[in-house]
């Protein structure tokens, strides 16, 4: 699968598309306007920066016990209940006189609930697309993430000036219930992909076991820790500059949009290994300039450029899936998933205590320092993992696996695009 076409083609691939770009812009909007409340009320960075992004703390405790559901429950019917219960917190959330530790309660149930999402989401879309579809398939999802985000911001942005804050929490209600219903009606029912039932021992179980593998434990360090640092940037730009915050938000979803674009569809499979490194050190070396204070353009551009590096993620994804055997897939990049939501909300809470104690900008170019430190220590980890030259992805445990071996894991046939 090469082209946009072919995928747009693909069995029930639109209506999952349509289902994930409505949620994320239902996100994008209820996020804004929460963090813009909690801020308005209380004036301080670490709480709006916590409202924003805090429920992600709570998906650490979802990963932890819940996410075996995300191979053991049915994938439509999962997906369009996260969509409805995230619509009620949303409605709850925008309830007047909601005191902060009640609307801060909704966030971690909601983020608990979710934290399956994500594996069963993109589980299901390494079902709905071959198995060489999968890194053109993310990469389309987090474009179509990219260009919601900077919908969403943008509008949100305005909404949140028009109807007030509440009232966008309302709007994104609306969305989360649109994306509920395409998803239950324009996706097809499928069994869950491994027998048994979801439960805690079997969550432990199998993360240990996906833990122990060396190569998927750099893989998912590399996702987690660097990303989530770089969000708690993000997570400072209420703070930074209050009146334009949405369109900080909005220049950093067109970098993203630019680099997934750039990465899934243009850069030949010889490249990836590559352009890995780089792109996670661009990932948070622009946010260094906030230790200057730069004013709203050069703030914008550094933003930008940033995000293009967040297209590293498509590139450890596709490895995270060529080391993993297709019965874990949706557990794998749950917690992948989990664990980057997890690692954005701790990035958010230390960004907005550095910001407490010194500025939002200082709080910014600390945290995106740190992202720099780590990313540097990660590297001897991720180096190219080809095997005698030959082309083939070394196992789990860092050795070729025998042609046939029942466990040992399929990589995806990624073929160069044009």
């Amino acid at each position: 699968m090469r082209t946009y076409r072919e995928l747009f083609r693909t069995p029930e691939f639109t209506p999952f598309f349509t289902a994930v770009s409505v949620q994320t812009a239902a996100h994008t909007a209820t996020g804004l306007a929460l963090g813009t409340l909690v801020y308005t009320r209380t004036g301080s960075p670490l709480l709006s920066a916590l409202a924003m992004f805090g429920p992600s703390l709570a998906q650490a405790a979802g990963a932890l016990t819940l996410l075996s559901a995300a191979d053991r429950l049915p994938p439509r019917a999962t997906l369009s209940a996260l969509a409805l219960l995230s619509a009620v917190a949303a409605c709850v959330q925008a309830v007047p006189g909601l005191p902060l530790w009640g609307a801060f309660a909704v966030l971690l149930v909601v983020g608990a609930a979710g934290s399956a999402g994500g594996g069963v989401r993109y589980g299901l879309l390494n079902e709905i697309v071959p198995r060489e579809g999968f890194l053109i398939g993310r990469s389309v999802l987090n474009m179509t993430g990219g260009a919601m985000q900077i919908c969403g911001f943008a509008v949100g942005g305005a909404l949140v000036a028009v109807v007030s804050a509440r009232g966008t929490l309302l709007v994104g209600a609306a969305l989360y219930v649109v994306a509920a219903a395409v998803t239950r009606f324009g996706l097809s029912a499928r069994p869950p992909r491994a027998p048994g039932r979801p439960s805690v021992r079997e969550t432990r179980r199998t993360n240990a076991l996906l833990w122990s593998s060396v190569p998927r434990r750099y893989v998912f360090l590399a996702l987690w820790v660097p990303n989530g640092l770089v969000v708690g940037c993000e997570s400072l730009y209420v703070a930074y500059a209050p009146a334009h915050a949405g369109l900080l938000f909005a220049c950093g979803a067109l970098g993203m949009l630019a680099g997934d674009t750039v990465v899934g569809r243009f850069v030949p499979a010889r490249w990836r290994a590559r352009l890995g490194a780089p792109l996670r050190l661009l990932l948070a070396a622009p946010y260094l300039l906030f230790a200057l204070r730069p004013g709203l353009p050069v703030a914008l551009a550094a933003v930008a450029v940033a995000s293009t590096g967040f297209a590293a993620s498509l590139l450890l994804q596709e490895r995270l899936v060529a080391l993993t055997p297709p019965e874990l897939s949706g557990q794998a990049l749950g917690l992948a998933s989990s664990g980057t939501m997890a690692m954005q909300g701790v990035g958010a809470a230390v960004a907005g205590g550095i910001a407490q104690l010194t500025s939002p900008a200082t709080g910014m170019a600390a945290v995106a320092g740190l992202s720099v430190a780590v990313t540097s220590a990660l590297a001897p980890g991720l180096g190219d993992r080809r095997a005698g030259g030959r082309g083939r992805l070394l196992g789990a445990d860092g050795v070729p696996p025998e042609p046939g071996a029942p466990d040992a894991p399929r990589a995806p046939r990624t073929k160069e695009t044009s």
